[in-house]
């Protein structure tokens, strides 16, 4: 049994398709992480998201801000954006069975891998500040409410940059919308663990007294896995905690790459796009 994990897919089935291949990915013997966006921007959405379902237990995903995003318009009331790809979802006949899946999905995942250590992976990131246990009791707060009868309220006012900063003692619609912009949106933070939304590029980005979160230091040794942040082309530099970031902009007409779990070994694919 190998494990392996993927960067955010964006739609780009086709490549996906060529990368399991390249990998001699079996679903009956092998076992995939998907790091989350595995719809929009790209022309295969609505056949990604069919073929992560198809995997059933062989594949564990997290979700992104696009699933969220499809997740709000379909079930929230949100609207589409103008670089939206998501209406062959959103009219596909199986479109209720795929979103509810989608909506089953978890936030973040953890497993402790020979040779590795424990290896937790989410979309976007972890707070320093927050513990790996922290964090995944957060993530579960707000699986149950996607979960609950009260998830389209939810959806309704997921979505906002307030508040920046996390505490403890937020509650209602804040705490739930600041768990998911750190395991979502975040990109840049500063040393209290304030998130900054508007600065979306590589890493010379960064707004003054902000930095990439993972060049804060944590109190463990965690090996952590992300996607989201096209504009690293898989490297984190400068990092002061053990990070892999998968995201190698297929969309943007990078790679898709595939991290073995056990080996660290790098496999990637071409996008078919041409790069922007």
């Amino acid at each position: 049994m190998t494990a392996y994990a993927v960067g955010d897919l964006q739609g780009c089935h086709a490549e996906f398709v060529e990368l399991l291949e390249k990998i001699d990915f079996d679903p009956g013997r092998d076992r995939l992480w998907l790091a989350g966006d595995l719809i929009n921007r790209g022309p295969g959405s609505l056949a990604c998201l069919r073929e992560a379902q198809a995997l059933g237990d062989a594949a564990l995903t997290v979700l992104g801000n696009h699933d969220l995003h499809l997740l709000a318009v379909a079930r929230g009331g949100a609207r589409l954006n103008r670089k939206d790809t998501l209406d062959d979802i959103l009219a596909a006949p199986d479109r209720e069975a795929l979103l509810d899946w989608l909506q089953s999905r978890s936030l973040l995942v953890r497993e402790d891998f020979a040779g590795q250590g424990e290896t937790v992976m989410v979309h976007a990131g972890l707070l320093p500040q927050w513990s790996v246990n922290e964090a995944a009791e957060l993530a579960g707060e707000v699986e149950e409410r996607l979960g609950s009868e009260r998830s389209g309220a939810f959806l309704e006012r997921m979505y906002g940059n307030e508040p920046a900063c996390w505490h403890a003692a937020l509650d209602g619609i804040d705490r739930l919308r600041a768990i998911v912009n750190v395991l979502t949106r975040m990109r840049f933070i500063d040393a209290d663990g304030c998130l900054d939304f508007s600065a979306k590029e590589g890493l010379d980005s960064a707004p003054t007294g902000f930095a990439p979160w993972f060049r804060y230091p944590r109190g463990d040794d965690v090996r952590l896995l992300f996607g989201h942040w096209a504009a690293l082309e898989g490297h984190a530099e400068g990092a002061r905690v053990r990070v892999e970031a998968l995201d190698t902009g297929c969309v943007w007409g990078g790679t898709l790459t595939a991290l073995n779990l056990s080996t660290g070994e790098r496999i990637a694919v071409p996008s078919h796009r041409h790069r922007r």
